[in-house]
């Protein structure tokens, strides 16, 4: 057997801890990118809007333990490679748009964290478990975190985008099983 499967040619998937987690992270960034429109749209000072607020934050923190146990794992577990039809350019995209999620996954809910902390906000996840403030509140600061939190969102809806299509490229019309290795049904690893 080779690094890209048995005689048959066929792509070695990721192991299934990592497509679970991956689906399960792109599952919780639609919801978390949904609370927090819905939170744009909320008056100010209502049970609604401070509902959509918990669970904006808790799922956002939920992503970022996700995705540091993530890293951690993909760590100690290497990906397997990408086959030899890859080209060099798509091989450079490829990592740099997996890089830059990683790096936004991660800093997104610090950012949403330190806006809250500094502000004076209390959060909690799902209200069940209370995160200290590790900072004084300093409105500054609390002012740079969301802004640091409002132009990462832009930059995750384009390397998403980036990394979506990239995806579909290769299962659609390359045909060349990279999407393949991802798909959580995947009986093979």
């Amino acid at each position: 057997m080779t690094a890209f499967g048995a005689a048959s040619g066929e792509v070695q998937s990721y192991d299934r801890v990592l497509r679970a987690v991956h689906w399960l992270i792109a599952g919780l960034a639609v919801i978390v990118v949904s609370l927090g429109w819905a939170i744009g749209e909320a008056p100010r000072n209502t049970p609604t809007r401070d509902y959509a607020l918990l669970l904006h934050r808790s799922v956002g923190l939920t992503i970022l333990a996700l995705m540091l146990f993530r890293a951690a794992w993909r760590w100690r577990h290497p990906v397997p490679p990408l086959p030899p039809s890859v080209r060099g350019w798509e091989r450079m995209l490829s990592r740099g748009t997996h890089f830059l999620l990683y790096l936004l996954f991660i800093g997104m809910p610090l950012a949403g964290y330190v806006n809250a902390a500094a502000a004076g906000h209390p959060v909690s996840v799902f209200g069940v478990v209370s995160i200290p403030p590790l900072m004084p509140v300093n409105d500054r600061l609390a002012q740079i975190a969301i802004a640091v939190h409002l132009v990462g969102q832009y930059l995750v809806y384009i390397f998403a985008a980036l990394h979506i299509a990239g995806a579909l490229r290769h299962g659609l019309i390359k045909g060349d099983g990279v999407l393949e290795r991802m798909l959580p049904l995947r009986t093979r690893s």
